[in-house]
């Protein structure tokens, strides 16, 4: 079967399996969405939820994050891991939307690589998830689990490549989806531990079951 057919059938696959995606990481704001994400570092999406609930409350503002203290926000995220490098980061980040960007998220890679604690994981869901631009391809764990496991990618485990792998064989303006699907997909049946291959929808389009 040829790449193009097995994307197609693997896209349209998720897609009637979870046909409403979401980002997991719970947000009102655009710089809220850019807190979390950097959250979520080595910490699950669920504890980020629970710890930015109160998180918001606490600093309400981009101002609040400015101001407060790199210790005060460590302590409201401490459950989160790595919380002092994270506090730095997030007041850091604040400091330089409010000073450069007029308190706004840039909706560009080129700014957003600039923000501490950004990296292209972060801008990508940001530029998909907040301005729903095309072509937006979040490379985490699951998408690089599944991406080698269905033969999207060859054996490889460097994000940047696997997002312009990605890129190169998905429909621009359904990639963004997809990521989300793969997420939810791989938490639910193609897990790191014991892929549930027997009930996959993507079987039929998996490198790994029809080599």
């Amino acid at each position: 079967m040829e790449t193009a057919e097995r994307v197609a059938g693997i896209i349209a696959a998720l897609k009637e399996e979870y046909p409403d995606p979401v980002c997991a990481l719970q947000y009102r704001k655009d710089y809220e969405l850019m807190i979390a994400v950097r959250l979520s570092a080595q910490c699950t999406d669920a504890r980020v939820n629970i710890v930015t609930e109160k998180l918001f409350k606490q600093f309400p503002t981009l101002q609040s994050f400015a101001d407060a203290s790199e210790e005060e926000i460590a302590e409201a995220i401490k459950t989160c891991g790595l919380f002092r490098t994270k506090a730095r980061d997030l007041k850091a980040c604040a400091i330089m939307l409010l000073s450069e960007y007029d308190g706004k998220v840039p909706d560009n890679m080129e700014d957003l690589l600039r923000l501490p604690g950004v990296g292209r994981k972060s801008a990508n869901l940001i530029l998909g998830d907040v301005f729903r631009q095309p072509g937006a391809v979040v490379v985490d764990t699951h998408c690089i689990r599944l991406s080698n496991r269905m033969g999207l990618v060859d054996n490889d485990k460097d994000p940047v490549r696997i997002e312009k792998a990605l890129r190169a064989v998905l429909p621009p303006e359904k990639s963004n989806d997809f990521c989300h699907r793969l997420v939810l997909h791989g938490r639910a049946v193609c897990t790191a531990r014991k892929p549930l291959c027997d009930i996959c929808c993507c079987a039929a389009y998996c490198k790994t079951l029809n080599q």
